[in-house]
């Protein structure tokens, strides 16, 4: 185990809407350093959002990023030889990491052409609390309903 726990590194607040969660969710996106065109993909996809839905694109990603948020996972914990998934609560970070990261992953899985194009609609699908990322959620706080009996063993 480490000797002392690492310091939380400050990122800084995208351009246009000076938020560090945005930032955090275009370092997401960004592949082989590429942030200029992760900001445009993202940026593209809020102005589409907003384009199609009638409503502000920050605040329906907002809503979709929430919508997608978990609130336990199940883990593994091997007990007796036998190996039973516990749910957990997740932290903060986590929980918001987690949802950035399924929204990013389902999106790319679609089916479109520009990258904006399936971010946006992954994004108002969530928003309507419809789509992939939700769904994965939902999978997943159901299998830890599934698995509440084996709480107890929790660490």
């Amino acid at each position: 185990m480490r000797k002392v726990k690492p310091k939380i590194r400050r990122i800084e607040p995208d351009p246009r809407y000076q938020d560090e969660v945005v930032a955090k969710f275009v370092n997401n996106l960004m592949l082989s350093g590429k942030k200029s065109t992760s900001y445009k993909i993202f940026y593209d996809a809020l102005d589409l959002v907003a384009e199609k839905t009638s409503e502000d694109g920050l605040e329906t990603w907002r809503k979709a990023l929430s919508n997608v948020t978990p609130q336990v996972e199940v883990r593994s914990r091997r007990v007796g030889g036998a190996t039973f998934q516990i749910p957990q609560e997740i932290r903060s970070s986590r929980k918001t990491s987690m949802a950035m990261k399924w929204l990013i992953s389902y999106a790319r899985k679609r089916s479109g052409k520009a990258m904006a194009l399936r971010l946006a609609e992954e994004i108002i699908a969530a928003s309507r609390e419809e789509g992939a990322a939700f769904k994965k959620k939902e999978d997943i706080h159901r299998m830890a309903e599934a698995n509440k009996a084996f709480s107890h063993f929790r660490i």
